[in-house]
């Protein structure tokens, strides 16, 4: 059995889920606190992919403090599949809410001038929330890959 960087049941899957689990929250409160992000269905939607990703990695992080804990070995192939499956679905999910709030954020910007023409818009910290998002994409990505790879090693 291969141990990989952010292997369930290791130190560095602890810290790659917290921080999975902390750019995905910070992304969703930076983004529920700008005014005027319900102006775009897509901002919501990174709301809602930005949650289920919190969700997902602090739940996968308290699994892995347990093993840690109690020393077992999370590498079996039922779970593996199961990890893969969870962390694929809601890497493309925060990826697609990512790229739509983006596309949103070009249109607004570049394409229409309603960041300058409408002042109550908070165009800046739309940017933020998009910013934090591609990287708990990105951590997650990470994530998906490994445990793609531990699942192709059994």
């Amino acid at each position: 059995m291969k141990s990989l960087f952010g292997s369930p049941g290791k130190i560095s899957g602890l810290f790659l889920r917290t921080c999975q689990c902390l750019f995905a929250a910070a992304s969703l409160s930076v983004m529920a606190s700008a005014s005027g992000f319900s102006t775009s269905t897509s901002f919501c939607f990174l709301i809602a992919a930005m949650g289920l990703q919190v969700l997902w990695s602090f739940g996968l992080a308290c699994l892995d403090i347990h093993a840690l804990r109690l020393k077992k070995d999370l590498h079996n192939h039922i779970f593996l599949s199961l990890l893969v499956v969870g962390d694929w679905v809601t890497a493309i999910l925060s990826l697609a809410a990512a790229c739509s709030s983006a596309g949103v954020m070009v249109v607004f910007i570049k394409d229409t001038d309603i960041c300058r023409s409408q002042a109550a818009l908070s165009c800046h910290t739309f940017q933020i929330s998009i910013a934090l998002a591609f990287v708990a994409w990105f951590l997650l990505a990470v994530s998906s890959y490994v445990m793609l790879w531990l699942l192709a090693s059994i």
